[in-house]
């Protein structure tokens, strides 16, 4: 029974490297790296929705969106098959950006799961000096994620003697665990900025009172203090040389060269001259 319940382990995990490999090998690359070069010439915001308007930028819009969604419901409906996880591409628009979240999360997460396992054995054929066999050495895949107990290594038998069986069981953190935990805290203050009561040696007073800035003046009883500005007046803030300067009266209108336009081609004519010139008063 052992024998055959091994055999059919094996051959499952071959299929769904099979399919992996297919998936990953096949049209998908060529799908995506095609939406993404296509996606660059796209407008976003205001634009878009301007040139929707359109038919000429409407027609190809909705053919990009529909083999975007074939690309995403393949993705979807091949997980069942890799991950053994339903993860179909939902009909709701609204909920594709957590379901692109999901699908995120699940492949970084077994991503990490694979790294560990190979670490693991990687430790383990340093500390024995002898090369442990796994999944990986077939096909260069390994399935990881799914927690299985008693489930050995194909080792030898004085590696078994000496390590015992090693389990394949990778624990995985789902996203729910991660999301409900406890997010670490974010300092208010940045510890590389040194606080401005300990650069100009202030002494912080934590009391229910207004701020009193110390270096500010404050009236004779005491009671405000006194802003720097109040010591001015307005006068001090214009400028006294004003008076010095000779006025210079502008030049008359017979003295003045100007340009009658009677007709539109003598506007033309101006038009010109002026777009020649640089600079004009």
């Amino acid at each position: 029974m052992m024998e055959i319940d091994s055999d059919s382990e094996q051959s499952s995990t071959k299929k769904k490297i099979e399919t992996l490999q297919g998936f990953i090998l096949g049209p998908l690359t060529s799908s995506i790296s095609k939406l993404s070069f296509s996606s660059r010439g796209i407008p976003s915001d205001e634009d878009f929705h301007f040139y929707y308007n359109f038919n000429e930028f409407k027609k190809p819009i909705k053919e990009i969106v529909k083999k975007t969604e074939s690309t995403l419901k393949s993705i979807g409906t091949s997980t069942s098959g890799i991950w053994g996880k339903n993860l179909s591409f939902p009909d709701d628009l609204d909920d594709a950006y957590d379901w692109l979240v999901n699908i995120n999360d699940e492949l970084f997460e077994r991503f990490d799961s694979c790294v560990d396992e190979f670490k693991k054995v990687r430790k383990m054929e340093e500390e024995s000096g002898k090369r442990v066999s796994s999944i990986m050495d077939e096909d260069g895949f390994q399935l990881v994620g799914k927690k299985k107990k008693g489930e050995n290594r194909n080792l030898e038998k004085d590696e078994v003697e000496k390590m015992g069986s090693f389990s394949s069981a990778v624990k995985t953190v789902s996203r729910d665990a991660r999301t409900t935990a406890a997010r670490p805290r974010v300092p208010f203050h940045i510890p590389s900025i040194t606080r401005p009561q300990r650069e100009f040696k202030m002494v912080v007073d934590n009391s229910n009172e207004p701020f009193e800035h110390f270096w500010l003046e404050k009236s004779e009883d005491g009671s405000r203090v006194i802003h720097p500005l109040e010591n001015y007046t307005d006068l001090d803030f214009i400028d006294r040389h004003t008076m010095d300067v000779e006025l210079v009266k502008p030049l008359p209108v017979e003295s003045t060269p100007f340009k009658l336009v009677e007709e539109v081609k003598d506007l033309k004519e101006l038009a010109v001259k002026l777009h020649d010139v640089n600079e004009f008063a």
